[in-house]
């Protein structure tokens, strides 16, 4: 198990994390260019070693209903990944030319699946068209039923 000022050098070593002290000796650290209104990533870090990342949109880590998971046995290894991990997933996506290319000023919504593919919705037309690249791979009528579809395909909004 990592001493408090062990996890403390990791959280301390990305740089797009905030320290911020809280009560009784703890450590919150936020990353504010989040995505979400989720901006703590590192919650309650104590003296005593235990402490939760954020991991509600990640897969394979055991989190609290908040989404957030306990660190005290953590690993250098798993502790730096979680970290770098959460991160990710709460980072604004730049739009790469074939993006802005399909989207124009059409508002968008990205979605994501466990191995990092990235879909497109955009409404166009009166139609909801979810690209894979330049690719058009699905049309729909209504958002819920894009909706529907990229979720059983096991896509989430990112």
């Amino acid at each position: 198990m990592l001493t408090f000022n062990e996890k403390l050098a990791i959280i301390e070593s990305f740089p797009e994390l905030e320290r911020k002290n809280v009560s009784l000796g703890r450590i919150n650290f936020q990353f504010e260019g989040s995505i979400s209104d989720k901006k703590n990533i590192v919650y309650h870090l104590h003296p005593n070693g235990n402490g939760f990342v954020y991991a509600g949109m990640l897969e394979n880590y055991d989190t609290d209903e908040k989404g957030m998971v306990n660190i005290r046995d953590f690993s250098d290894e798993l502790l730096r990944k979680v970290l770098k991990q959460s991160i990710q997933a709460l980072s604004p996506v730049e739009k790469t030319t074939t993006e802005e290319a399909i989207i124009g000023d059409s508002k968008e919504e990205r979605w994501v699946d466990s191995e990092k593919n990235l879909l497109v919705l955009i409404n166009e037309n009166d139609s909801w068209n979810i690209y894979f690249g330049l690719n058009l791979d699905a049309s729909f009528d209504t958002y819920e039923e894009a909706e529907t579809f990229l979720q059983e395909e096991g896509f989430t909004r990112k």
